[in-house]
């Protein structure tokens, strides 16, 4: 394909070519227009061009067996020089490790469960006392926006301070116990999950259909609940899956420090004993439980 031919296609694009430049001349052609210009012809490579179906679960699993062969080389490489070592687990100890953490110990106590039950209720309660917050304050600031000048600064302030920074403050209000963690999951997601259910109702609300409510008599708590709630709320969900990295890295910081059971107290009594078979068996725990709560939040949206 000579020049004249390639510049010719492409401003059926909305694209200029110079001869070693594409300038993008019209961005809106593109969402309409879908001309096959094959990349050989083009003489050059195109970007951001989706990856579907095999090809995209062969390159997934070409990246976990790249990861799982680094770490195997690593850890055989280790126990070359120690045999011994618990640092970087081989098979072997990992599987040890999952027996260990799934059968009963000397108070007969299986800790995956123990622990399980009670991270998992620390981390539900509160994250729905957070997420649940920030949606009325959220909402409430995007339909009053005296609210909003009132809040708004203070809300964004507050945000800026990582949680954890505010530990003692914690100790101080909620003592120790089942509250701290409670408080600092609730309090570490509201202030960032307002702003952007604030953010929501201001952008993604269709002002029309708030008129045309109006005009067939609907009240202000109508409007509120039929128009506003609905329109955003697959973008609260959004929003809520962007806070459960978060809330997981509070919880297990709180559970680190003061906890008794819990998986930030597993994790620091066994890296204490370097019984690191263990220690990545609960970390891949986690990084499970995390997916798997996104993957239901992602379900979620796409039925809404």
């Amino acid at each position: 394909m000579d020049t004249e031919e390639k510049r010719t296609r492409l401003s059926y694009l909305g694209l200029h070519y110079s001869g070693k430049r594409l300038f993008l001349l019209i961005p809106e052609v593109l969402e309409e227009t879908a001309i096959p210009i094959e990349n050989a012809e083009r003489g050059m490579n195109m970007i951001c061009i989706p990856t579907h179906g095999k090809r995209k679960f062969v390159l997934g699993l070409i990246g976990i067996l790249l990861i799982i062969g680094i770490y195997s080389y690593i850890s055989h490489s280790q126990h070359v020089i120690n045999p011994h070592d618990t640092t970087i687990p081989n098979l072997s100890q990992i599987v040890e490790g999952v027996k260990k953490v799934c059968m009963p110990d000397n108070r007969g106590d299986i800790w995956i469960v123990a622990d399980s039950m009670a991270t998992a209720g620390r981390l539900f309660v509160g994250l729905s006392i957070g997420v649940v917050g920030a949606i009325i304050l959220g909402m409430a600031m995007g339909c009053y926006t005296p609210l909003a000048s009132m809040f708004m600064p203070v809300i964004v302030f507050v945000s800026k301070i990582p949680p954890t920074a505010m530990l003692a403050v914690y100790f101080v209000l909620f003592g120790m116990d089942f509250q701290l963690v409670v408080a600092i999951i609730a309090l570490g997601v509201l202030p960032s999950l307002t702003v952007a259910v604030y953010s929501s109702v201001q952008k993604d609300v269709n002002e029309n259909l708030i008129h045309k409510s109006y005009t067939l008599g609907a009240s202000n708590l109508d409007v509120v609940e039929a128009v506003v709630f609905r329109q955003i709320f697959p973008r609260i969900l959004q929003n809520i899956q962007l806070q459960i990295g978060p809330a997981m890295v509070f919880l297990i910081a709180v559970e680190w420090l003061v906890a008794n059971i819990g998986f930030g107290y597993r994790l620091r009594m066994q890296s204490r004993l370097l019984n690191m078979n263990v220690v990545y068996v609960y970390l891949g725990l986690l990084g499970l439980a995390g997916f798997l709560i996104e993957y239901t939040l992602v379900i979620l949206r796409r039925k809404t």
